[in-house]
């Protein structure tokens, strides 16, 4: 019992991450029904921009104030980096075909990989340790870490963050309005590149905070980071029902869930825990197949 509780913590954990960046997969999808394949790159970026927060700053030791500072930097930055996407890569392409936004998507991802790769190298570094990392124990060898405690209250804070934001404030109304017709919130007189942009902002600082999160949990990042995890959180978003924020959450944990269960337990069924990485994909396949809308998701007839 107590290793079937750790391995559903570990795959908590990885989910809640899993869950922040699937919401920026999910909002501008929701927004411009575009996949934004950058989205996984700017997980990274935000992990970088903590890390040279944390040095520049002084702030590298053990420091709720340093973890505040770092955390909050970092969605900064990447909030900007994603205005910036959007405003001068997307955009200009906005009025083209869907495969041309979805290529330019793909174009962003790789000039953030390797632009990184240019200026910082192909190895990973060291993330400092912002969070003195003790581990409480539940019961038999069953335990808990500060750093998963503390990605279990800032993912949920930020989620119930967000959901305010959406349903409560003018701007979330606004969002709303121009997910269900892009044009007619314009008529509305509502301003939809700015909604956009603010969009992409907030998605970009949600996945950040993922970044400097996870660097807390397994402190080596590296410029290629955002690859698989980005595409582990776009299944997450698609098994949830992509546009669907719940069911974005929900995509994130139970691919994180499942994940740690392959490792716990996949042995025992003749499946290597080699082979955790391909169970999302194996779940997209699955989706696709027998539920393309996802778990959340309704299926929109479009008229012609």
């Amino acid at each position: 019992m107590d290793t079937f509780v750790q391995q559903l913590i570990n795959g908590l954990n990885i989910g809640a991450i899993y869950a922040l960046i699937a919401l920026g997969y999910t909002m501008v999808y929701g927004i411009l029904r575009l996949i934004n394949f950058a989205h996984g790159d700017i997980y990274m970026v935000g992990a970088f921009a903590g890390y040279f927060i944390a040095i520049k700053t002084g702030m590298a030791g053990p420091s709720w104030m340093g973890l505040i500072v770092v955390l909050l930097g970092s969605m900064a930055v990447a909030a900007l980096v994603g205005m910036a996407i959007e405003r001068f890569a997307y955009r200009p392409v906005r009025k083209y075909a869907r495969m041309t936004t979805l290529i330019t998507a793909i174009g962003v991802s790789l000039l953030l990989e390797n632009l990184f790769v240019a200026l910082f190298g192909g190895q990973g570094r060291g993330f400092p340790q912002l969070l003195q990392d003790d581990a409480y124990r539940l019961f038999g060898n069953a335990a808990i870490s500060k750093s998963q405690i503390l990605i279990f209250v800032v993912s949920i804070a930020l989620m119930v963050l967000l959901q305010w934001i959406i349903f409560k404030t003018k701007v979330g109304t606004a969002m709303r309005a121009v997910s269900f017709n892009l044009n007619s919130a314009k008529l509305m007189g509502i301003n939809t590149n700015a909604i956009i942009t603010f969009t992409f902002a907030l998605g970009s600082a949600l996945a950040a905070a993922g970044g400097v999160l996870t660097a807390q949990y397994s402190p080596t990042i590296d410029p290629l980071m955002g690859i698989t995890t980005g595409l582990k959180a776009f299944v997450a978003a698609v098994l949830g029902g992509i546009g669907n924020i719940p069911g974005a959450v929900l995509g994130g944990l139970l691919i994180g869930v499942a994940e740690t269960m392959v490792v716990g337990y996949g042995g025992s069924i003749g499946i290597a825990s080699t082979y955790r990485d391909a169970v999302a994909f194996a779940i997209l396949i699955l989706v696709l197949l027998l539920r393309p809308s996802g778990i959340l998701g309704t299926t929109v007839q479009e008229k012609v």
